[in-house]
Parts: C-alpha cells; structure tokens; sequence
C-alpha cells in the first residue's frame, strides 16, 4: 500500500495503525528495532507470558510489520522494512493532505 492508496484502502491502513495502537505492540516494535529476536528474547524482555506475546506479535504479523521464520522449535521475529516505510509515507500523506487544507481555509464553511 502506498500513501496515494490511503483513501483507495482504507481498511488495510486501518489495520496497520490498530496494529501500532497498543503499548506492548508498540515495545515489540522497538526491541525488534535492534534485529531478528527470538520469541524467549522478546518474553524475557517484555517480562510478558508467552501466550500473551503470541497474540501480539500475530497482531502485528497480521498487519505485515513483523515476519516470522521457524528454527527446530524456536520462533524469530523481524520487522518488515518495507511496510515500514509504506507506514511512513501514510503518515507523511496525512500531513501534506492537513497543510493544503490549512491553505485552503477561507473561514467560510463550504
């Protein structure tokens, strides 16, 4: 999704922004700022229950801000440049869209 599909899709920025709504999502984020963790790192990290920490990182996963791989029984995790950068230039669209509508105001409504 790039900036100029916001408005085309809006649901899946919706998504990315629920995904970024929440403060342990938000902590994943940043130890994950680092390079690939595995789950026990994030766990003990986070001090977080495991199951608690799976619903949150499928959350973000589901957004397409993390990736996982397996390794034998341990789960790594890695953020997704990509769709960070996409996140970036929604944001960045929201911001050139408030400033042409700040030139815009005439003081009259309609």
């Amino acid at each position: 999704m790039s900036a100029q599909t916001l408005t085309a899709n809006p649901a899946a920025a919706a998504a990315l922004f629920h995904a970024l709504s929440d403060a342990t999502r938000l902590e994943i984020i940043e130890k994950l700022r680092g390079g690939e963790r595995c789950v026990c790192e994030l766990t003990d990290a986070l001090d977080a229950a495991q199951s608690r920490l799976s619903f949150h990182l499928r959350v973000l996963k589901d957004a397409g801000l993390v990736t996982d791989r397996k390794e034998g029984r341990w789960s790594y995790y890695a953020l997704v440049p990509d769709t960070l950068v996409e996140l970036h230039d929604i944001v960045v669209s929201l911001q050139s869209s408030a400033k042409r509508r700040e030139l815009r105001v005439t003081g009259r409504c309609c």
